[in-house]
């Protein structure tokens, strides 16, 4: 039967984090409470404006395709949104609004990646989740190569431009970066960005994952479009927005790919949901106020749940400043995050992500995801506190 499977989707890794939802999902059934401290999704109901918006749409007839390049309205709110925030201008015809991230990767990668191009990563990175799937996976799926770069918890897990360097070859077509990151929650600094740009060699782009960029409580997050025009950037309404199931994203690219990325748009999408275009208006023009009062309350949530894993005997050397994760140091409890994670589901009832899940350089490492009430990060932690004892 295997040889009838495509060796593309075979060889396409799973999500580890699923495995750890899964398996607290069973306990749940069973009458177990779980803390669910591993799932990087926003607790928070999606902004009542937004919804309206959403309703407002769907009722007034918003239900048909739209420019596959995505609303024009909608293209123009982003161009705003990035001039207001990082002093950028875009053409809203480098835009192509997306079904979510993920769409939006398919669509870059179909175009910029032929047979054996290389795609620098960092390791630890994203692994994959229904939100918007793995860097590798995408890499691979349109036969590209992942190259990896190790980035150290001393250094915030920020790369060291030197190490990129060295890595770079003819085959190399991009760089790929995330600030804010998923794991680690930590940002690239202006000055590493500015010098990661400055690697970038004739036919080949910065790719910049800036889907957390709002979710910032300490220093500022910087879009790589303030540094150079040889990128390409995602972004999207799931996590600043809690807009997860809603699926609007967005990819800015150099315009010399916005016609062959729209064909593939065309040919495998269409477009994006029309009256969740419409709400993505709303959510950049109206939602501003329902942000703030999310931010603050993450940022509590983030302080606590540092100060109670270094109580607990968990290494942070750089304290995150974005996104809604912790990567923790448990290397001298076990060497073996995966087992750990599953030691600590099934005798301390908490979710958490094994830092396998996102590269070798992951190894002994936990996520922890405050995307959760105070309470059940109180509770959380009080139960891995006795779990450690």
């Amino acid at each position: 039967m295997k040889k009838m499977i495509s060796k593309r989707t075979q060889e396409m890794t799973s999500f580890i984090v699923m495995d750890v939802l899964e398996k607290a999902n069973e306990m749940e059934r069973q009458g177990i409470h779980i803390i669910h401290l591993e799932v990087g999704e926003p607790d928070f109901d999606t902004p009542a404006c937004i919804k309206e918006a959403a309703c407002k749409a769907l009722n007034e007839g918003h239900t048909h395709y739209t420019h596959s390049l995505g609303l024009l309205e909608l293209r123009e709110a982003i161009c705003e949104h990035y001039f207001e925030a990082y002093k950028v201008s875009i053409d809203p015809n480098q835009i192509v609004v997306s079904s979510g991230t993920s769409p939006a990767m398919f669509l870059m990668f179909s175009a910029l990646l032929e047979n054996g191009d290389q795609v620098i990563i960092s390791d630890p990175h994203y692994a994959c989740y229904p939100n918007y799937a793995c860097y590798p996976n995408f890499i691979r799926f349109v036969q590209g190569e992942p190259v990896r770069i190790p980035v150290y918890e001393e250094d915030g897990f920020q790369y060291r431009p030197e190490a990129i360097k060295e890595k770079i070859t003819k085959k190399t077509k991009g760089i790929f970066i995330n600030s804010p990151s998923n794991p680690t929650g930590n940002l690239l600094s202006e000055n590493r960005m500015k010098a990661i740009a400055d690697l970038i060699k004739p036919g080949s782009y910065i790719i910049s994952d800036e889907i957390y960029h709002g979710l910032v409580y300490e220093g500022k997050e910087h879009s790589i479009l303030e540094f150079t025009d040889k990128a390409f950037v995602l972004n999207g309404f799931s996590k600043l927005y809690a807009m997860t199931g809603l699926r609007l994203g967005y990819l800015i690219a150099p315009k010399p790919f916005i016609r062959p990325i729209q064909k593939v748009q065309q040919n495998f999408f269409i477009s994006a949901n029309s009256m969740i275009q419409m709400a993505g208006i709303t959510a950049l023009k109206e939602a501003g106020k329902d942000i703030e009062r999310m931010k603050h309350i993450y940022n509590e949530r983030r302080k606590y749940m540092i100060r109670r894993l270094k109580e607990i005997g968990l290494g942070i050397a750089v304290e995150p400043t974005g996104a809604f994760y912790v990567f923790a140091n448990a290397k001298h409890i076990s060497g073996d995050s995966y087992k750990l994670a599953f030691d600590i589901l099934e005798k301390a009832h908490v979710g958490v992500t094994p830092g396998i899940d996102f590269g070798e350089n992951g190894e002994g490492y936990l996520r922890f995801s405050y995307a959760n009430s105070m309470e059940n990060i109180a509770e959380g932690m009080d139960r891995l506190e006795k779990y450690l004892m």
